[in-house]
């Protein structure tokens, strides 16, 4: 019989039993062979991602089984597309995960810092020493290097009349990304467009009063922010006014049609006088509702249900512009945007739940006839949208991710403003003091803490190789000009400008970031050292 040890015992009449059914059909790994697995596994992950770390790294292209293609250098972007089947891959794309929800940026960081990590652990596991043992001092070795990061950060101040320092930053963000052609443009967009929306007093903002609209066609530099609404639709009507000026606006969620019983209903209509007679009723209730709209003092009925040709006809008749079909959430944002209430029903419309605009025009693209509306100039203007454009729905796309690491790492340094220096200078100076302290303990977690302090030179090393630099020398070159010249802020020159100083390149990153980062990607390889049986099925991908 195919079983394993430990799964078969005897009864006191020397009966055999099965303690685990099927053992069979399941596959099992045990012990070392178990976490060594797992170690490849993540290692595997990690080098996939390492090409991408940097403002040199490289694109990736993911094709989905439907044949669409996403090309991208956004770590989460990449973690998500690629279809793993491994267990543990699987932790590695939550952690990449995890760090895209809590921060925004850092999310090919965190998962080459957690494949060296782990690469560090198997030797160390090699030696001899014990899993729990490693995971311990990495633990500790990772509380070193926050107090290091602690030390080093720079206090940054937020004010809103000096966007200049912010700007920089968010630059920093788009460094490595594909919109790096119209960089200042698309980091000033994001900081306005944060600004705009924070409560700086309260460090909070609030990211559902930022809405990114797309068009494909046009160039990236015809992106702008508008500080109103955009929405993806056309006034009902192709005869009504393409612009209005100072609009009040209705906002429906009652649609423009005669009303009907809500009981099951059949309605006989046996002769032309019956008939006439219900074209007429269902004239005078349209007739009705355009006019308690315009009574209200209404200018412009944004709607969210569709009305029919008549009734189109009966609102240009009336000089009444309306939008149909506007979704949910947009009416929502028209309603934040404009100070309007959204109204249920006609009977309810009063002139004080109307909303109030400067401008509302239609926008025209290109030869595709293509119109959108824009609703600007709002009472309240903590309501953007950034408007994007580009060549092709992947560029879109792609700027569309990194406008969002831009304006998530605008909105960390509002709710937590201080910063350490990039381009690899931070983990530097950590991996120098985890190292320091290493030499401080008398226990085996000494060889924990040497081996977290190379692990964070996989950051550096990456960056160097990706900038075609020579990774090895850089590193040691780095090391010793940080210890001489007691400066933490010495990070890889990856754009080759011969200055290696981070704060004249102005690369700068939040410092909660970057705590995150370390935090992360400790407690998943912690996680992973801990686990030393697997069991699955024999036909799992293992």
């Amino acid at each position: 019989m195919n079983a394993f040890p430990g799964t078969f015992a005897f009864d006191e009449y020397g009966r055999p039993f099965i303690i685990l059914r099927d053992q069979d059909q399941q596959k099992r790994i045990t012990g070392t062979d178990a976490i060594k697995t797992h170690i490849m596994a993540a290692r595997q992950i990690a080098s996939t991602l390492k090409t991408s770390l940097g403002p040199k790294g490289l694109d990736k292209i993911m094709v989905s089984p439907d044949g669409d293609v996403t090309v991208t250098n956004d770590g989460a972007t990449i973690m998500k597309l690629m279809e793993v089947d491994h267990e543990i891959a699987k932790l590695m794309v939550q952690l990449s995960q995890s760090q895209d929800d809590e921060i925004g940026d850092g999310t090919t960081g965190v998962v080459v810092l957690a494949g060296a990590l782990l690469e560090q652990a198997e030797g160390l596991i090699d030696r001899g020493i014990h899993p729990i043992r490693i995971a311990d001092g990495f633990e500790l070795a990772a509380q070193c290097a926050i107090k290091q990061l602690d030390v080093i950060a720079k206090p940054f101040p937020v004010d809103p009349k000096n966007k200049e320092p912010l700007i920089q930053i968010a630059m920093t963000t788009l460094g490595s990304k594909i919109v790096n052609k119209c960089h200042r443009q698309m980091a000033e967009m994001a900081v306005d467009a944060v600004l705009n929306v924070a409560d700086i007093p309260k460090k909070d903002v609030n990211f559902e009063l930022i809405k990114i609209e797309t068009k494909v066609g046009g160039r990236m530099e015809d992106s702008m922010l508008v500080k109103g609404v955009i929405v993806d639709k056309t006034l009902s009507h192709s005869q009504m006014p393409k612009e209005l000026k100072n609009v009040k606006l209705a906002i429906l969620t009652c649609p423009f049609e005669p009303p009907k019983p809500k009981t099951k209903h059949k309605l006989d209509v046996t002769s032309a006088e019956d008939y006439r007679a219900l074209r007429e009723y269902e004239q005078e209730k349209f007739t009705q509702m355009v006019k308690q709209v315009k009574d209200a003092g209404a200018t412009l009925a944004i709607c969210q249900w569709g009305f029919d040709d008549e009734a189109n006809h009966l609102l240009l008749q009336q000089e009444l512009p309306a939008v149909r079909w506007v979704g949910g959430p947009e009416i929502e944002l028209i309603a934040i945007a404009t100070g309007g209430r959204i109204v249920p029903r006609f009977e309810e419309l009063t002139p004080e739940k109307l909303g109030s605009a400067g401008l509302v025009r239609e926008m025209a693209f290109g030869t595709s006839k293509d119109k959108m509306l824009v609703i600007e100039e709002c009472k309240n203007s903590k309501a953007v949208t950034i408007f994007l454009r580009g060549g092709n729905a992947m560029i879109i796309a792609e700027a569309k991710r990194s406008i969002h690491d831009a304006i998530c790492v605008v909105r960390s340094l509002i709710k937590d403003s201080r910063i350490v220096y990039g381009g690899g200078a931070a983990e530097i100076s950590c991996s120098l003091a985890v190292a320091k302290q290493a030499d401080q303990l008398s226990t085996l977690e000494q060889y924990a803490f040497r081996a977290f302090s190379v692990a964070l030179e996989s950051i550096p090393l990456a960056l160097a190789e990706n900038s075609g630099l020579h990774p090895i020398e850089t590193l040691s070159e780095l090391k010793a000009s940080q210890v001489a010249e007691q400066k933490p802020s010495l990070g890889v020159d990856c754009m080759l400008t011969g200055d290696s100083d981070m704060k004249n390149h102005n690369v700068v990153e939040s410092l909660h970031s970057k705590k995150q980062q370390i935090l992360l990607s400790t407690q998943l390889v912690k996680m992973i050292l801990k686990i030393d049986d697997v069991r699955s099925k024999n036909n799992g991908g293992m």
